[in-house]
């Protein structure tokens, strides 16, 4: 670490928690970001800002007028430009050390098992149930730590997925892959600051599993109800008949 990372990073270094040790795992790391909307925004800023080195986002869309309200990482003169590609730019500006990998597809098949491969952590920023469960599969198959977030109307939630470790439960142990209820933001609507609290604990979440400490949300939800401000956690079982992660 050079005398310039030494200052940027200097608030987390005097963390007894991080030290120069963690704030060295965090410059080593390889992040992957699925997702580069309302969750990914935040959850992407804030992992650059701290140093995560190699960071890779996939994303198919593009910029419009109506993320604006929400997904952070976009500015108006983005509008019609790949996600990815304006984010790779947000965050290039928040820290030029950090790699950023800018990818324009929706993540898929040996692809998406080749990417969590590399990854040490996923974060999971989708909209939608089939990237989920084929992104929980994937990291249950990998043994890959899964950080995943969700957000609409006024309620988010968060919870880690550590496939092999503390009996850790999977999202389709949460989640059945039949009947699922296809919710989001374009029909149902959301305020904008929830994706930016879910995306933040999951960035927050993403960086004690890179530099071991604390106590990880896995095995237990975080629900959050923002017209009331309450919080809710919800203790998770691995399920034994689990189609993807069960015996």
């Amino acid at each position: 670490m050079n005398d310039q990372q030494l200052l940027r990073y200097s608030r987390q270094i005097m963390l007894p928690q991080c030290d120069i040790e963690g704030q060295m795992k965090l410059l080593a790391a390889k992040v992957l970001i699925v997702g580069a909307g309302g969750l990914g925004s935040p959850a992407a800023m804030y992992l650059a800002a701290a140093g995560v080195g190699h960071i890779t986002l996939y994303d198919g869309d593009c910029v419009e007028l109506s993320n604006l309200q929400r997904q952070i990482a976009h500015h108006t003169p983005d509008i019609g430009m790949d996600k990815v590609i304006s984010s790779q730019q947000t965050l290039k500006n928040l820290n030029p050390d950090v790699e950023v990998v800018a990818v324009k597809q929706r993540l898929a098949g040996e692809q998406l098992a080749a990417e969590v491969a590399k990854a040490d952590v996923v974060l999971d920023c989708s909209d939608n149930f089939a990237t989920r469960f084929a992104l929980n599969k994937a990291c249950v198959e990998q043994q890959t730590a899964l950080v995943s977030g969700a957000a609409i109307r006024f309620e988010g939630q968060v919870s880690v997925f550590t496939p092999g470790q503390h009996d850790s439960p999977c999202y389709n142990c949460l989640y059945s892959s039949e009947g699922e209820d296809l919710q989001n933001c374009a029909t149902n609507g959301v305020i904008a600051p929830i994706t930016g609290i879910v995306g933040s604990i999951q960035a927050l979440e993403a960086m004690k599993l890179l530099m071991a400490i604390g106590k990880p949300l896995t095995g237990r939800l975080l629900l959050l109800d923002g017209l009331t401000m309450e919080w809710q956690v919800m203790r998770l079982k691995k399920n034994p008949h689990c189609p993807t992660c069960g015996a």
